[in-house]
């Protein structure tokens, strides 16, 4: 996650190693160490069967995994693909858990999706002999997304859009919908929940204005989401979206999130002007917002006009776009 969020999980994910950062230590305490955090966490209880290799063509990914395989490629993963060869195996056992009825699979994958990519792209150049380590454990499905999460929380590698992705339908499918019970169960902050969710909540007309989805960060949504849920501004927001994508198009323009986000954001500004220089910002709503003015000597001045129905962060997104002006 971002590293504003230093304190998300970061408790929680004391003595999780990663593959490539404790190439040294024996294999044997880092699985019993890893296995026996993930259990206590996500159940209470030892929930581990055993760690075994397996094929990983008998694998398949659980349906709510929070992995964008088409982002999965030799590049994405080099990380591994290099950890593997150097060590002559996988060293880090992914989280499965048996399936039941599925002539074709043995195994559904919780957590290690991208080093089940890795082991199927080693054996397919030149490393047949590569097997999938795997940790069998017995959990239900909600009891599975939270070893998921506790596992992949503190991994820059997985995108805000991908771990939100993620969270809303664990959020409609496990908790009912209510944040709350999502956040307490997942012992993390309410707010930060509700800005992680608003990623995943940006209506179509804004993500479309991104060539990648894993541009979209708690940031550029924080600065968006607020102007999204009034019809005029998305109306903008969503024509500036389609300059974008034609710039892309055409010229081989390609911005990053931050630089989409301070477009479509000054897309909706609408300006009237007053005597003596001073520009009016409407709200959403159509009421004045802000009052300001920029000269070459005192730079930008600016008043909040009381009572305009405009929310705080409507009110932030604006002055940040005319900051970025």
């Amino acid at each position: 996650m971002s590293k504003g969020n230093r304190g998300f999980g970061s408790s929680l994910t004391e003595g999780l190693d990663d593959e490539e950062l404790d190439a040294s230590a024996p294999s044997e305490s880092i699985m019993a160490s890893r296995s026996q955090t993930l259990a206590r966490l996500a159940t209470g209880k030892v929930v581990t069967d055993r760690t075994e290799w397996v094929d990983p063509l008998r694998c398949r990914p659980w349906r709510l995994h929070n992995r964008d395989i088409d982002h999965l490629d030799e590049e994405t993963c080099r990380d591994l693909i290099d950890a593997f060869l150097s060590a002559k195996k996988q060293r880090i056992p992914a989280i499965v858990r048996r399936l039941q009825n599925d002539p074709d699979h043995d195994f559904e994958i919780i957590a290690g999706v991208r080093r089940w990519w890795t082991v199927q792209w080693l054996r397919a150049h030149h490393h047949p002999d590569f097997e999938y380590l795997v940790t069998i454990q017995h959990v239900s499905d909600e009891e599975a997304f939270r070893v998921s999460d506790i596992e992949n929380r503190s991994r820059k590698d997985i995108s805000d859009w991908e771990r939100a992705k993620e969270y809303m339908r664990a959020l409609n499918e496990f908790y009912d919908g209510s944040q709350s019970e999502m956040a307490e169960h997942l012992k993390i902050s309410r707010s930060w929940l509700s800005r992680l969710l608003d990623v995943a909540r940006l209506p179509d007309e804004i993500v479309d204005a991104f060539a990648d989805t894993h541009d979209i960060t708690v940031r550029v949504a924080r600065d968006v989401k607020p102007l999204a849920g009034d019809p005029r501004a998305l109306a903008l927001m969503a024509a500036e979206g389609k300059s974008i994508r034609d710039e892309r198009a055409d010229l081989g323009t390609r911005l990053s999130g931050p630089e989409i986000a301070k477009r479509l954001v000054r897309s909706t500004v609408a300006k009237a002007k007053e005597s003596g220089g001073e520009v009016i910002l409407k709200a959403g709503n159509g009421k004045p917002m802000l009052r300001y003015s920029r000269s070459a000597r005192s730079g930008l001045t600016l008043r909040v006009v009381p009572k305009s129905g405009a929310s705080v962060d409507e009110v932030l997104a604006a002055i940040r776009g005319l900051i970025a002006e």
